[in-house]
């Protein structure tokens, strides 16, 4: 069961002598604070984490707070900017929460590597990196791509695995979680820990989940993702606009549904025996209830049908009073709808922004309702705009 889901497992067989020899085991997924949202694609691992705190084992949830100063060159065609503590602080401070939305934290241990990598000396730092040599770092695809294409590679960079290749030290993982694109990083753990007389942990990998656009995989800096704490509504409607060749692919890694499950699917959809727009809802209203409960992913329904489906209003909204705006832009950063004054203007452009329906498209547009109205944005932000009292 613990090996279902996986795209690579080193090696299955160790896992099996591991679990006889020891039962309980060491288990660890590592996650940098490189954004402030979790969402599905974390949730994929998060779920096989999941799998290993109900079978009794020892799981640890790995926040790296210091290799984030670093910066992951996984899969990057250039340098990651590191990020200053402030920034670190900010985006984890609500890991857990959101972490807490796929785990049961109360078995759950929560531990940090800037506690054990932050003290290492220069000397010490030193002797680490002797373990692994240049040509290793080079056998990665996306060194290798970005030495042959002339793009730079800051020094520091090679210095990630290593980091996390250390973590696995430290804590003594009999088994390392993570995404596929991660397996270099997990392995090179293996390697260490050989060198410090440890057994080597066995790396299992989890599939990557393509964004809602369907085409590059899940990412808050690509504004493809669905986030675990984002309203029943926003993750029904972000859901429903994945394409329809996504359908099966999130059916398995975002609703966990089997193989067969899955398959049958697949056939419908192929056959014409199924619709897409019939699956794709009843695949939304499914992984919101994971979320959100039955009963909100049930209303998140509903309101789609409603507003986007027959193009109705929602019956219940939140309300706003006019509070003096020059500007629809102004009125949509006082609503939540932007974070900033650009953004607003951007969102207008676009062509999403309405009042009571109509469509707004001067970015630099006065706010001249007198009268209650409804400002949305899109398919699912709606506000009620009431008088200003007193006016």
């Amino acid at each position: 069961m613990l090996v279902d889901g996986c795209d690579h497992v080193e090696t299955a067989a160790e896992l099996e002598e591991r679990i006889a020899k020891k039962g309980r085991l060491t288990v660890k997924f590592g996650i940098d604070p490189t954004g402030t949202y979790l969402h599905l694609g974390h949730a994929v691992v998060l779920h096989k984490m999941q799998q290993f705190v109900e079978l009794g084992h020892r799981v640890i949830l790995l926040i790296g707070d210091f290799t984030a100063r670093i910066g992951d060159p996984t899969g990057r065609n250039e340098s990651r900017p590191p990020l200053t503590d402030d920034e670190i602080a900010a985006n984890m401070r609500d890991y857990r929460a959101q972490a807490g939305k796929v785990l049961d934290l109360e078995r759950v241990e929560l531990m940090y590597n800037s506690t054990w990598l932050a003290p290492l000396t220069f000397a010490e730092l030193n002797r680490l990196a002797a373990h692994t040599t240049v040509a290793q770092m080079l056998a990665r695809s996306d060194f290798s791509e970005r030495y042959r294409e002339g793009v730079p590679i800051g020094l520091h960079e090679f210095l990630y695995p290593v980091a996390v290749a250390y973590d696995s030290v430290v804590m003594e993982s009999d088994v390392e979680l993570g995404g596929s694109e991660q397996l270099f990083n997990l392995l090179i753990g293996r390697d260490y820990q050989e060198y410090f007389n440890q057994p080597k942990q066995i790396c299992m990998t989890t599939p990557i989940l393509v964004g809602t656009d369907g085409v590059v995989r899940m990412g808050k800096s690509r504004a493809n993702y669905v986030g675990l704490t984002e309203s029943a509504h926003e993750q029904f409607g972000k859901l429903m606009s994945i394409p329809d060749e996504a359908i099966p692919e999130f059916a398995r890694l975002a609703a966990f549904r089997n193989r067969e499950e899955v398959e049958k699917l697949t056939s419908g959809l192929r056959d014409g025996s199924l619709h897409p727009m019939s699956a794709k809802k009843d695949l939304a209203e499914a992984i919101v209830a994971r979320y959100h409960g039955a009963e909100a992913a049930r209303a998140a329904r509903e309101r789609f049908e409603h507003t986007v489906q027959r193009g109705e209003l929602p019956e219940e909204m939140p309300t706003l009073e006019a509070a003096g705006w020059r500007t629809v832009a102004e009125a949509l950063l006082a609503a939540g709808f932007s974070a900033s004054r650009r953004e607003a203007e951007r969102l207008i452009v676009g062509g999403g922004v309405k009042i009571d329906g109509v469509p707004v498209g001067d970015p630099r547009q006065p706010w001249a309702a007198s009268g209650p109205v409804v400002l949305s944005v899109g398919t699912r932000r709606f506000v009620r705009i009431l008088p200003r009292k007193g006016t």
